[in-house]
């Protein structure tokens, strides 16, 4: 008798126990629902557009039907209720005017087609971020993008222009690409004439010129020598200018040009104007091309952002994504991004080659400065970080100055991986660099990313004590 008692007190303890603990996960659920429910109908915008003119205007009106942001990614689409918005059809539908220097990664919308949640892909700290520590003080403009290279996803677009609050410099295409067309050109080097990394190249005069006397093939005034790595990292144009017009020309500049994006539409969700390029049937035409020693190639910020990722993504140009869901009043998702590749700029061998010529610009080229000690930073210690810088002087404007930063950042350990381009137009005098805000990105993202993962065994502890 005894045992029977004891037995039946341990079954009335376990049944208690399973009992506490099926109440403590209903409330817990019940937390995260109130909680989920709070944080999506708060703190967000809600724009009204006229749909006429396309103004917009904060509103106070707060819609507690509309899904939350954990909602629209979440949602599970059943055969009547797929989406019915295309992504061509979403910048007639949204005011690009909405996404400048977003605050929040969701927002509502109101106008005469309905009332739309509208879910981005931006990274909300990320964007915080890099919005507070702009250096406006000597900046006409400064644009900041940060993209996934495996997606084409948008993660942080941030802009400043000083006399047109309204305007989003990420998308403007007028900037001369200046260097950062090397990276173009170093592409078509190594798939179309076989150059690697130790390939070497002869070439006369200072680096950062580019005379005709600097551009001939065989002379006895040529008194350096130097592998194509440095010259990339060091960015020296009249070996690029070499490259352009000796094996090159104009066919494979054109057609790799074209192959990374320029004179093309990308399909975005918000307007973007073709970067552009116009190769001439000049061979030192050429050689500017080739070296970015030319104010006629120009390209977007968030173009340069998507050259990044194809270096860094193997190759595969992805087209951009800046809003990942719209959803109607109710939850019911009407648009839904998927990852859209443009096409193959470049072999994934050739990339590869890319990749090291980028790190090399890092290491000991024209971005070492910038990153030194970041072997022992550590954050940036434990990533795989290229880049690639470009600078012109405006023709128009005696003292504006472009400064350019396209580069990529990969965990060593690990496939978290992101691209970075940024731009600053200096005025009369220099402010922050381009390359600086690059590392700042590639700082403040993974500080976050490695965070989450070291707190993620300790997640796993609490869920099993439970």
């Amino acid at each position: 008798m005894p045992n029977w008692m004891a037995y039946q007190m341990r079954t009335k303890r376990s049944a208690a126990r399973r009992r506490l603990a099926g109440k403590a996960v209903r409330f817990a659920t019940s937390l995260l629902f109130v909680f989920i429910l709070i944080y999506g109908i708060s703190g967000e915008a809600v724009y009204h557009v006229d749909p006429a003119e396309k103004t917009v205007s904060n509103g106070t009106e707060s819609d507690n039907d509309a899904p939350s942001p954990s909602g629209l990614l979440a949602h599970q689409r059943s055969p009547e209720n797929r989406p019915r918005i295309r992504r061509e059809e979403i910048p007639d539908l949204l005011d690009p005017r909405l996404f400048v220097n977003l605050k929040h990664p969701s927002f509502d919308i109101a106008n005469g087609k309905g009332r739309y949640r509208v879910q981005t892909t931006l990274d909300g700290d990320l964007q915080h971020y890099l919005f507070e520590n702009l250096n406006r003080s000597y900046a006409r403009y400064i644009a900041i993008v940060v993209m996934a290279p495996e997606t084409g996803r948008i993660l942080a677009m941030v802009g400043y222009d000083r006399e047109d609050p309204g305007n989003d410099p990420c998308l403007d295409s007028h900037f001369p690409a200046a260097s950062i067309f090397k990276i173009v050109t170093a592409a078509a080097a190594v798939e179309k004439r076989g150059f690697r990394p130790d390939s070497s190249i002869a070439y006369s005069g200072r680096k950062y010129t580019l005379y005709k006397f600097q551009l001939e093939k065989n002379t006895k005034r040529q008194t350096h020598s130097v592998s194509f790595r440095d010259s990339f990292a060091q960015s020296i144009n009249p070996v690029f200018g070499k490259l352009g017009i000796h094996y090159l020309g104009r066919q494979a500049l054109t057609e790799y040009a074209e192959a990374f994006g320029f004179n093309r539409s990308f399909g975005s969700e918000v307007p973007l104007p073709p970067s552009g390029i116009a190769v001439t049937e000049t061979p030192y035409h050429w050689a500017e091309i080739a070296s970015g020693f030319n104010r006629q190639t120009t390209i977007s910020p968030l173009h340069g952002a998507m050259i990044a990722s194809a270096v860094a993504n193997g190759g595969a140009l992805m087209t951009p994504i800046l809003v990942d869901a719209i959803a109607e009043k109710g939850d019911r998702v009407v648009y839904q991004s998927r990852p859209s590749p443009m096409g193959r700029a470049v072999s994934p061998e050739a990339s590869s080659v890319l990749r090291s010529l980028m790190q090399e610009t890092v290491a000991s080229g024209t971005c070492r400065k910038t990153f030194r000690k970041a072997d022992r930073d550590p954050v940036l210690s434990r990533l795989r970080i290229g880049g690639k810088t470009g600078s012109i002087n405006s023709r128009e404007h005696s003292h504006r100055r472009y400064d350019w930063f396209v580069g990529f950042a990969g965990e060593k350990e690990g496939h978290a991986a992101i691209a970075v381009s940024a731009v600053v137009v200096h005025d009369k005098f220099i402010g922050a660099k381009a390359r600086e805000y690059g590392r700042m990105a590639i700082k403040k993202y993974f500080d976050k990313h490695f965070s989450h993962i070291e707190d993620l065994p300790q997640q796993d502890a609490i869920q099993e004590t439970l």
